[in-house]
């Protein structure tokens, strides 16, 4: 099958590559010419572990390729997916204009039947608004069918959620279009439901709005755990072997970030009230998640009696581990609140740490590992669950800190442990 990926973002470049993976021939094509010329010349724009294997692979074997030509691409595919960005506007509505762009695009280039499929996050009714576009600038009367896809990838396993997937949602207007999208994911060894392209549409949107109301759930009852002598873990463990309830995503922490969450409840919550009913469940859950940021300064605050002057030591600034996304992480907020209160930050991550130097510039110390943002140091702070950060050193660490001082902000160490080596330790929801 001859595919167009619209957008070579994340979503795009995964799904693009995933599909050719399944052998059909695909296009990624981006507007954004420096973007596609890394690509061209064998780099990869995003930190994905196993993704640059699979581009490479492919574009050997001819089936992926990259181009800045819309128009050409949208001409030579039989099926598009859309795969623009959503940015939040300031009322939480997503901004639609790339889908727009990239609409009209479609339309003005076909000359054959083309199956345009949103795979972007998007607003019910969008696909509603992509069939006006399309139908407005479709000058030459070309046949064509709108589907909706929604992605369920998350950063740092997302090669295995497109190949290995729990659920493919379509949805679809016509019988044309379902068995084409059945077609394409038959080689998956997954339940595809199928339903309108509202009904898809509001799956995405509502499946990570309910993981983010579990994570500001466990949130919320670790800070009570703590005000009532409990453990959070243990009592995570006690709910969540519930097979009604389920452990997923009940490890209490800072909060969740990223590109979906924080952007997706936003989303839906706006979407709810224009439809006439007031998410405020959901308002509550984003209320949570940024109270913990505030929390975990308090907690570093308590520990060392103020801040001012005070050297912190970061550990992780992406907002999950194996990733290199630091949009909406939960560091980035923490280390905006501590610099304002006069901490010095000294900070490491694998992966993310070009890209916190793109938005803080030289306002923290950027260190070359876990050890050397801990030397001298006041607190370590540790703030996304990187594996190395679970096997340091932690006599190394008590020699080289100015003060044996950390905040567990994922909950990785045993409290006892550390506390017996002489640190004072604190995590989120433990005595």
């Amino acid at each position: 099958m001859n595919i167009a990926i619209m957008g070579s973002g994340y979503v795009g470049l995964v799904t693009g590559t995933c599909l050719a993976e399944l052998g059909n021939h695909v296009i990624c094509a981006d507007n954004d010419e420096k973007k596609v010329d890394l690509l061209n010349a064998g780099g990869v724009p995003i930190y994905e572990p196993g993704l640059e294997e699979i581009i490479k692979r492919n574009r050997a074997q001819g089936r992926l390729e990259f181009s800045s030509d819309l128009a050409s691409a949208v001409k030579r595919a039989s099926v598009i997916f859309i795969c623009v960005g959503t940015p939040p506007r300031p009322d939480g509505s997503a901004d639609l204009t790339a889908i727009e762009k990239v609409s009209r695009i479609i339309a003005e280039g076909m000359d054959s039947y083309k199956l345009i499929v949103e795979k972007s996050t998007v607003p019910v009714e969008t696909g509603e608004w992509v069939k006006k576009t399309i139908i407005a600038f479709n000058k030459k009367g070309v046949d064509f069918d709108v589907a909706s896809n929604p992605e369920f990838l998350r950063e740092g396993s997302a090669i295995e959620d497109f190949m290995d997937p729990d659920r493919v949602v379509i949805g679809v207007e016509s019988e044309r279009a379902e068995k084409l999208l059945k077609e394409m994911y038959k080689p998956l060894d997954t339940t595809i439901i199928v339903t309108n392209i509202r009904g898809a549409e509001i799956i995405k949107h509502a499946s990570n709005s309910f993981l983010a109301t579990k994570i500001s759930f466990i949130n919320a009852l670790s800070n009570i755990c703590e005000k009532a002598g409990a453990d959070i873990d243990a009592v995570a463990a006690g709910i969540g072997l519930d097979r009604r309830i389920n452990t997923h995503f009940l490890k209490a922490g800072i909060g969740f970030g990223g590109s979906c969450f924080p952007k997706d409840l936003k989303a839906f919550i706006h979407i709810s009230e224009k439809l006439g009913y007031p998410f405020t469940l959901l308002k509550e859950v984003e209320r949570i998640n940024e109270t913990q940021k505030d929390i975990a300064v308090k907690k570093i605050n308590d520990m060392l009696w103020n801040l001012r002057e005070k050297v912190i030591a970061v550990w992780g600034l992406s907002f999950k581990p194996n990733t290199d996304d630091i949009r909406s992480a939960p560091a980035i907020d923490i280390i905006k609140r501590l610099m304002s209160e006069g901490a010095v930050i000294k900070a490491f991550d694998p992966a993310a740490m070009p890209k916190v130097r793109e938005e803080l510039g030289d306002k923290i110390i950027y260190c070359r590992d876990a050890y050397e943002a801990a030397e001298s140091s006041d607190c370590v702070a540790v703030m996304t669950e990187w594996n190395e950060f679970k096997e340091v050193d932690w006599e190394k660490i008590k020699k080289i800190v100015r003060q044996p001082v950390v905040l567990d902000g994922r909950n990785l160490y045993d409290p006892d442990k550390l506390r017996k080596m002489g640190f004072k330790y604190t995590g989120m929801g433990k005595n």
